[in-house]
């Protein structure tokens, strides 16, 4: 047996952790993080209270992890999006259509993370969690702008700043995903419409 597999109950343990936390993502994406106690969220889990507390000692921290785990999602599969075979222009259209997939599939996670003003989660929790999702998100534009870089280097992209164009592309999308989080049928994701309005200017391979 390998050392590092879990064992029965550490599965069991991890299952009703994730369990803990769909129920608390279900309940703040119907009722409103603050509308939500912690009886309510162990009930939709079907777990006594006191189950709930050994893994999460309050609510803030439950609404802390939702978001770490949505974000240490997004980054191992943008970053993988990157790293995918072809070139540099393959790789910035994969790590956008993966981005644009991501939001969709994660949208109650998303909602969450907008929804929740500072005053109701504790300064220091949000303090905290800023800190550690720019991280994330800072390290994520710098790797796609070295995809843009090498992009520049091979002559596929217009000699313009890397970093600059990583934000550009970000910021685009994200005007995308916004307004389809607000009304989808009115604003349907398209990532080819996206790919044209932004590479018009600076893919230099046109056909």
């Amino acid at each position: 047996m390998k050392k590092d597999k879990l064992s029965r109950r550490e599965r069991e343990q991890l299952q009703r952790r994730a369990e803990i936390l769909q129920a608390a993502l279900e309940l703040f994406s119907q009722k409103g993080y603050h509308n939500v106690s912690m009886h309510e969220i162990a009930a939709r889990a079907e777990f006594a209270v006191g189950t709930l507390y050994k893994f999460f000692k309050n609510k803030e921290e439950l609404y802390k992890e939702i978001l770490m785990q949505t974000a240490m999602l997004f980054y191992s599969a943008l970053s993988k999006a990157l790293e995918e075979k072809g070139d540099e222009y393959a790789r910035v259209k994969n790590f956008l259509k993966t981005k644009c997939k991501l939001f969709m599939e994660n949208i109650l996670s998303v909602r969450l993370y907008f929804s929740v003003s500072g005053a109701g989660v504790s300064f220091n929790v949000r303090r905290g969690l800023e800190t550690e999702l720019r991280s994330f998100y800072d390290q994520l534009i710098q790797k796609l702008a070295a995809v843009f870089e090498k992009g520049i280097q091979k002559k596929i992209f217009r000699p313009l700043d890397p970093y600059y164009l990583a934000l550009a592309l970000d910021s685009i999308s994200n005007a995308f995903l916004f307004c389809w989080m607000e009304d989808p049928g009115r604003h349907p994701v398209d990532t080819d419409l996206i790919e044209k309005i932004f590479f018009e200017r600076i893919y230099l391979l046109h056909s």
